[in-house]
């Protein structure tokens, strides 16, 4: 089963007959088989050269880029190979269409809120004081519903997003109090963990995009914009909570991760080399964690729940049956 493959050292990656092959600054080399690679996530600064990426592409295998702070950067997309102009042209007309986009935003959000809800009483088990952020977030969500516009429904969803964070601060045992969700840059150890693993998420689900027909330039909740893969970040909400939110929780709450894990700036906030490793540890087994599909009736596993998510809005948007984004069920 081929796999991700997260290279946080500094060195050389090229490439080496059919394989692809590693030369760290400390003198370490390693042998990596074409064959296992889904995609390279590349942490630490890599030398590479045009070779490699016309290898790279020839195998269809996208590199993900993170900077210096393990913040992501941008993406190499080996050119298209499951083109379909009639799918383009239907996921273009469903953006210009307010109704049809609404329609799959709302989802995308309501699905997001559902799974949200479901770590919460997980929790609400476990710790006193989330009945409040429950009820709160179960009004805004009710409020969707009359929402007719996709600003205001962008609206809602950061309200509930803004209730769910607060709830951070008696899920996680944790001494700083966590007062506010900053993204550039974060200010936290909370805030750090968050955006890096958004980050991972983003890269993660656009590289199963890559592997359907979908353009992952044309998005129905993020605003299209230049320069990003915006579908990547409208499908990526809905698995946040239950992939991204769940490491965090356990990281922290086990003590897996603690101070000593994270370097400070003037109000900055970022990873050590060693809490990274850490995290895309839990990140990685995250994604390979199975769950048994109610109708495939066999093991999924959560990377796998992503692409089965493009391949539903496929099916919706070339007319094949009604999209309902994935909930958590468990």
């Amino acid at each position: 089963m081929k796999r991700n493959y997260y290279i946080t050292k500094n060195g050389r990656l090229k490439r080496k007959d059919n394989t692809l092959y590693l030369e760290f600054e400390s003198g370490e080399r390693k042998v990596i088989p074409i064959e296992d690679v889904e995609g390279l996530y590349l942490m630490g600064e890599m030398d590479l050269n045009t070779k490699l990426f016309n290898f790279l592409a020839q195998q269809k295998i996208p590199v993900h880029v993170f900077n210096y702070y393990g913040y992501y950067s941008g993406s190499y997309y080996p050119r298209e190979h499951l083109n379909s102009g009639f799918l383009l042209v239907n996921q273009v007309q469903f953006y210009k269409n307010s109704r049809k986009r609404l329609t799959i935003a709302k989802e995308l959000i309501k699905s997001a809120s559902h799974n949200i809800l479901r770590n919460l009483k997980y929790y609400q088990n476990r710790k006193s004081g989330l009945e409040n952020y429950i009820t709160d977030i179960q009004k805004n969500i009710s409020e969707l519903e009359s929402t007719d516009n996709i600003l205001e429904l962008m609206g809602w969803e950061g309200h509930i997003r803004e209730r769910y964070y607060d709830s951070f601060n008696v899920i996680l045992d944790h001494d700083e109090e966590f007062t506010k969700r900053t993204k550039r840059p974060p200010d936290n150890m909370i805030n750090a963990l968050i955006s890096f693993g958004n980050s991972l998420l983003y890269a993660t689900t656009l590289g199963e995009i890559y592997h359907t027909q979908l353009n992952p330039t044309v998005s129905y909740l993020h605003e299209p914009g230049n320069r990003r893969f915006s579908l990547s970040l409208d499908i990526s909400e809905v698995f946040k909570p239950v992939i991204v939110d769940h490491v965090i929780f356990k990281l922290i709450n086990t003590k897996m991760l603690g101070e000593k894990d994270f370097e400070k700036d003037v109000n900055f906030c970022y990873l050590s080399e060693r809490g990274r490793k850490i995290f895309l540890r839990e990140y990685d087994e995250r994604l390979k964690t199975t769950i048994k599909h109610r109708n495939l009736k066999r093991n999924v596993s959560y990377r796998r729940m992503i692409r089965l998510e493009c391949y539903k809005l496929e099916k919706y948007i070339t007319g094949i049956e009604e999209y309902k984004a994935f909930r958590a069920w468990w």
